[in-house]
């Protein structure tokens, strides 16, 4: 996509002592958000964009650090000026949610009534947890009502669970590879990941911070597993096919397989940098989203309660969260009278689509956007 990046940025940090109620039924006393911002909110507060981030993402979303130059943001391909999210237009926030490992408060952050890391004890979160909390920021930067929220997977569920949850502040919701609720197999793929971690003897049921350890090997292996699931079978044929790293095989257990040697690679980099006590609270809520339970099942009647307008991308490769999940949500949304555009993308990259810097992909919320009045 044309236009140019936002250039150097800084974080921000928010203090809360408002204590959360969380949907588990814990409290969490005081927190911190980490957040960033992008271009220049308008003098009628009516231009900002909320992006919500996927389960290992955070609210690093474009330019980099004047100390950090290769540090660049994870959806930088989309934010800056005449980009689809234009920062000459728009005043994009982007927040790093509670149980994160970015600077937000989390298991890793000191637990004020002991003085040490939270740990184990740090309170389950859910998707409406995240929301409330952002809702709050928006509160403290002024902005009553976002233009647009928007997210990709575990992202935009929080678009769509802020539509419901906050009506009047919500005035449109792109919605990009995402489903209403996890199918049996998703909630299955997240129990193994975190099977791979609980089972990991440096886990110390989640106090390893205590032990000056990390549960490396598990948080790896659930990596590995969850990259997986986010490639298309095609896009890994096209780029490993049965190729081998040496042109023999050495009948052993070591890396033979290009498509070995890439998913340990991809382990052993995501294990170097993410904490397992956020990734197993982000599986769960994933598990938990599930916004239609409120009425019995009844999507219709839950997204009836929005006065957003909503965009829905899914793509064609994306296993994950197919397009007929995309679907479902379309279905309820027109049911329920909503104002709803759709677009089924076709890529080759499966759920790391959403991430792709694509003319039609990209062309498609450019559209969308600029059909909007900040």
């Amino acid at each position: 996509m044309p236009g140019q990046s936002v250039g150097v940025v800084e974080s921000q940090r928010a203090h809360f002592d408002q204590p959360l109620q969380l949907r588990s039924g814990s409290v969490l006393p005081a927190y911190d958000l980490v957040y960033e911002t992008y271009g220049t909110l308008n003098a009628a507060r009516s231009n900002a964009i909320l992006v919500c981030h996927a389960l290992s993402g955070h609210h690093h979303v474009a330019g980099h650090y004047a100390d950090q130059p290769d540090n660049i943001g994870w959806w930088d391909n989309i934010v800056g000026p005449g980009r689809p999210l234009d920062t000459d237009r728009f005043f994009i926030v982007g927040v790093n949610n509670l149980g994160g490992c970015h600077g937000s408060t989390g298991p890793s952050s000191l637990n004020p009534a002991t003085g040490k890391p939270w740990g184990a004890a740090f309170p389950m979160v859910a998707v409406i947890d995240w929301v409330h909390a952002q809702a709050r920021l928006a509160d403290r930067l002024g902005i009553e009502s976002w233009a647009a929220i928007m997210g990709g997977s575990l992202g935009g569920m929080q678009a769509l669970r802020w539509s419901i949850t906050y009506p009047e502040r919500v005035r449109n919701a792109i919605v990009i590879a995402a489903a209403p609720r996890l199918s049996a197999q998703n909630i299955a793929f997240n129990d193994v990941a975190r099977q791979a971690i609980l089972t990991d003897p440096d886990f110390h049921g989640g106090n390893y911070y205590e032990y000056g350890t990390r549960p490396v090997r598990g948080l790896r292996l659930a990596r590995m597993l969850g990259h997986i699931t986010y490639l298309s079978d095609d896009q890994m044929g096209e780029k490993f096919g049965r190729e081998l790293r040496n042109s023999a095989f050495s009948f052993g257990f070591g890396v033979e397989f290009e498509v070995e040697s890439y998913l340990r690679h991809q382990g052993d980099k995501f294990a170097g940098h993410f904490d397992a006590n956020t990734y197993l609270l982000m599986t769960k809520a994933l598990d938990y989203f599930d916004p239609a339970r409120e009425d019995n099942g009844n999507l219709t009647a839950t997204m009836a309660r929005s006065k957003a307008n909503f965009l829905i991308v899914s793509f064609s490769t994306d296993w994950r969260f197919s397009p007929a999940r995309s679907k479902e949500m379309v279905a309820a949304l027109l049911a329920a009278g909503r104002d709803v555009s759709y677009a089924e993308i076709g890529l080759n990259f499966g759920h790391d689509s959403f991430l792709m810097d694509d003319a039609h992909y990209h062309g498609v919320i450019d559209a969308y956007l600029r059909n909007i009045k900040p």
